[in-house]
């Protein structure tokens, strides 16, 4: 008889083994690159707007810095709570439910404008808020003449992404990808010309990164509606049809599933923010060095984020087929890729700080040498919870997928800001390590969490748990 061929003494994994992974790490892979792409576009206009404010100076930067972490408080609870028609959206086309599908974008939609309008209006109000928080004026000021403007992108926003969410179900996510491509060069015109005065247009400082993000944002909007009223099989859903008709059932599943996702984005937003808030009470300097290197770490993330968008899809497909074997394998595939890209990532970073720090700083001009070389310590320390950001990322993805939220939010709640926050404050101040001591917060916080999503996977795949699909 044959003897099965071995590595260090244990017998290699079978073909009949190896070939449903094979098949979930294509599939996986196929329906991630367009999403990793559309996030990264998304990053590429945030940091077209972060580069071109830069060139106003490191006050301009500082402004950015509290303007970007307060529209996106806001945008991440809308978006969060609608994140959930991902996942329940795929459990119907698992079931092979397609009405269901209509229902929950639609009802997505309305969930959109009915919060995103009201909370765009308490965004005018920025200024004071920040002020009391203990920011420095001048920087206040100017975050509310980026927000005057960028605030109304927040429903359309909101509702683009839902859009987004019904392409990657039907798996066309390339539809997202082709719009914010669009976007990008559209958005790098109205920057250099409204923030710097260039091609004709007035010269409106950082108001007019707020203006430009703003047109970005709702054209956007506007094509992908027309892409998936237009596009099969997107078309064949009708989405707008009976546009107006409530389906109270639908609408409070997405709430009841989507609140718990929208709390942990906002949990886990807390330990960025609250990072950001005590980069102000170290000095203007630290608020714009943790500018440039969150905005670093936030290009290496969207990777992760694509992937673990896919994790909800194909776990949800999964799950909607009651096929336990499918959904581990989606999971797991999916945390694999994101590890070894964010490996890849850390170790980038800790080769090259400096050069990354420089992207967004003139580093000929001596009043920027402060903010350059405590950009790249923090991007040193940032190279050390790469891959722990990107195992709690596609992790929360994966749990999504099974409609397992609100667990995972309260560990977050514990790990981001129990844990994270509480010792980058103790390092910063007590310790007296400054703004590297509230990055090695941010570290500890990421890494718990990251732990946390693993341990919690492995636990329902091994008691087999599969979640409630949503019927007729």
């Amino acid at each position: 008889m044959t003897q099965p061929t071995t590595i260090a003494g244990r017998p290699t994994p079978s073909p009949e083994f190896c070939a449903p992974w094979r098949k979930e790490a294509r599939a996986t892979a196929t329906l991630a690159w367009p999403l990793v792409m559309t996030f990264l576009s998304e990053t590429a206009i945030e940091m077209i707007d972060v580069v071109v404010i830069g060139r106003l100076g490191a006050g301009a930067l500082a402004s950015a810095a509290l303007g970007v972490m307060s529209f996106f408080l806001f945008i991440l609870l809308v978006v969060g709570i609608t994140l959930s028609t991902a996942s329940l959206a795929a459990q119907a086309m698992g079931a092979r439910n397609p009405r269901q599908v209509r229902r929950v974008i639609r009802q997505g939609l309305w969930i959109s404008a009915l919060l995103g309008f009201p909370l765009a209006f308490v965004l005018l109000y920025a200024e004071p808020a920040l002020v009391a928080m203990g920011q420095p004026p001048e920087a206040a000021r100017g975050a509310q003449e980026y927000l005057n403007y960028l605030t109304w992108a927040l429903p359309t926003g909101a509702a683009f992404m839902v859009l987004r969410n019904f392409a990657a179900v039907l798996n066309r996510p390339r539809l997202g990808l082709w719009v914010l491509l669009g976007a990008i060069p559209l958005n790098t015109f109205l920057d250099i010309g409204l923030v710097l005065g260039h091609f004709g247009m007035p010269r409106m400082g950082i108001a007019g990164a707020g203006l430009a993000s703003l047109i970005a944002h709702a054209l956007m909007f506007v094509v992908m509606l027309w892409m998936v009223t237009t596009v099969k099989p997107l078309a064949r859903y009708n989405i707008l049809g009976r546009f107006w008709r409530p389906d109270w059932t639908v609408f409070w599943r997405i709430f009841r599933v989507g609140g718990p996702i929208a709390g942990l984005m906002l949990v886990e937003f807390g330990l960025i923010g609250g990072a950001l808030i005590m980069m102000g009470w170290v000095g203007a300097n630290a608020l714009a060095a943790h500018q440039i290197a969150i905005m670093l770490a936030s290009v290496t993330f969207k990777v992760p984020l694509g992937i673990a968008q896919a994790a909800t899809v194909r776990v949800g497909h999964a799950a909607g087929r009651r096929d336990l074997a499918g959904v581990a394998r989606a999971g797991w595939m999916a945390m694999a890729m994101g590890v070894l890209f964010m490996g890849t990532m850390s170790v980038i970073m800790w080769i090259w700080p400096d050069a990354l720090a420089r992207i967004f700083l003139d580093a000929s001009d001596p009043a920027n040498a402060e903010v350059l070389v405590l950009a790249a310590t923090l991007i040193l320390i940032a190279a050390f919870f790469q891959v722990g950001d990107g195992a709690q990322t596609i992790g929360a993805g994966v749990l999504r997928g099974l409609n397992d939220t609100a667990v995972p939010m309260t560990f977050a709640m514990f790990g981001f800001w129990g844990l994270g926050l509480s010792a980058g404050y103790g390092l910063a101040f007590p310790a007296e390590m400054g703004a590297a001591g509230v990055w090695i917060g941010i570290t500890i916080g990421l890494s718990f969490v990251a732990l946390f999503h693993v341990l919690r996977f492995r636990h329902l795949t091994r008691i087999g748990y599969l979640p409630r699909v949503l019927h007729e």
